[in-house]
């Protein structure tokens, strides 16, 4: 098998595995329960949130845990919007973002919000002074991914940020983060950014975990109530064993990151470059996006079909977001792609363990296909 959709979720690396099942197995207490090995289960929890917090570079005060991103986004954009009900109603979005977002905001202007999404400039490319416009007196909050799921592309996150807060400082600043975190190099810190998102399957941990950092300060209305766990933000049991893991794969990850990006440039640089020589090829991620995302269309191939054909050889490979599942792809759209490009489109998701020799088994049966799929049209 030759797994390229890593932007759909990873495999659990070994430390991962050995943490979770460490903690279900020896140190399995509740958290909140005031024996040992309720104690034992504390200091998980307090290490994980410091292993975390040193990743994306905050305080391990500011790290909470969620069952996953689309529970952070969630809990950031409403429980921020909750907060400011009375002052302000205006959210501020992209035309690009993760459906975890997109609904979410579709549901916030069914119920009154005012929503405005930004659209990428004709080089497709974000221009925060587009941000610094729109934000007025109205604005509660803006939320920008960092990295596109779709096309790989890295947005200027700390540029918009640095922008929006030179307009108005109280409107909160919200990044999902789920495909940059732990990957390319980011600072809660540095960046001014008041909320970030993250899920743990996009980094090789289980799936069930994910976090949302928290600024000091900053005021969120919880989604959920019941106990008093977390600082009663996000309340009910903690999930130990998947936290565990988390911490786990992202101590990795801090100490291979650099040298995977590395090898990400050298494998990317290669589909391009085989992929180039084909007639028909059309990518959708330019020097603008991260190494490990490869967007491309292959001319008249639906991307159902394709994907399809590619399976049967054992490669696996994504239409677009696995979240979007038999959707066209807003992303395209919205970065001035042709509904035939969109249709026609495949997601390369790159990991560590892929090899230049499966970049080149990719390409011989793109070919094959090209060749094969074109007779049955």
């Amino acid at each position: 098998m030759i797994y390229l959709d890593h932007c759909a979720t990873t495999k659990v690396c070994p430390q991962a595995v050995e943490a979770a099942v460490h903690v279900m197995q020896e140190e399995f207490g509740n958290p909140s329960s005031l024996h040992f090995l309720g104690y034992q289960a504390e200091k998980v929890f307090r290490s994980a949130q410091e292993t975390l917090a040193k990743g994306l570079d905050c305080q391990p005060e500011e790290v909470y845990f969620t069952s996953g991103a689309t529970e952070s986004n969630n809990l950031a954009i409403r429980g921020g919007l909750t907060a400011r009900r009375r002052q302000r109603n205006k959210v501020i979005s992209t035309a690009i973002e993760h459906a975890s977002v997109l609904e979410l905001t579709k549901q916030l202007a069914q119920e009154g919000y005012e929503v405005e999404y930004i659209s990428p400039r004709s080089n497709g490319q974000f221009d925060p002074m587009d941000f610094f416009q729109a934000v007025d007196e109205k604005t509660a909050l803006v939320s920008v991914m960092l990295v596109n799921n779709e096309t790989g592309l890295r947005l200027p996150v700390e540029e918009i940020a640095r922008a929006v807060k030179r307009k108005d400082p109280e409107v909160l600043f919200h990044v999902d983060g789920v495909q940059g975190f732990l990957k390319i190099p980011f600072s809660f810190r540095k960046s001014g950014i008041d909320l970030f998102s993250a899920s743990g399957h996009k980094v090789y941990a289980p799936k069930g975990v994910g976090l949302l950092a928290v600024k000091k300060g900053v005021r969120l209305v919880p989604l959920l109530y019941g106990g008093h766990q977390q600082k009663n933000l996000r309340v009910g049991t903690e999930a130990m064993p998947q936290i565990a893991a988390f911490a786990a794969s992202a101590g990795w990850l801090m100490e291979t990151a650099p040298a995977h990006l590395e090898h990400y440039k050298a494998l990317n640089a290669c589909l391009r470059e085989r992929l180039g020589r084909l007639e028909g090829i059309i990518f959708h991620s330019d020097e603008h996006c991260v190494p490990y995302i490869l967007n491309f269309s292959v001319k008249d191939i639906r991307s159902e079909v394709n994907l399809h054909f590619l399976e049967q050889y054992g490669i696996c490979v994504s239409s677009g977001s696995a979240c979007a599942k038999g959707a066209k792809s807003h992303v395209l759209k919205a970065l001035g792609k042709t509904d035939r490009e969109a249709d026609t489109a495949l997601r390369i998701g790159l990991g560590p363990e892929n090899t230049e020799e499966e970049m080149e088994e990719l390409v011989r049966r793109v070919e094959e296909g090209m060749q094969r799929l074109a007779k049955l049209r």
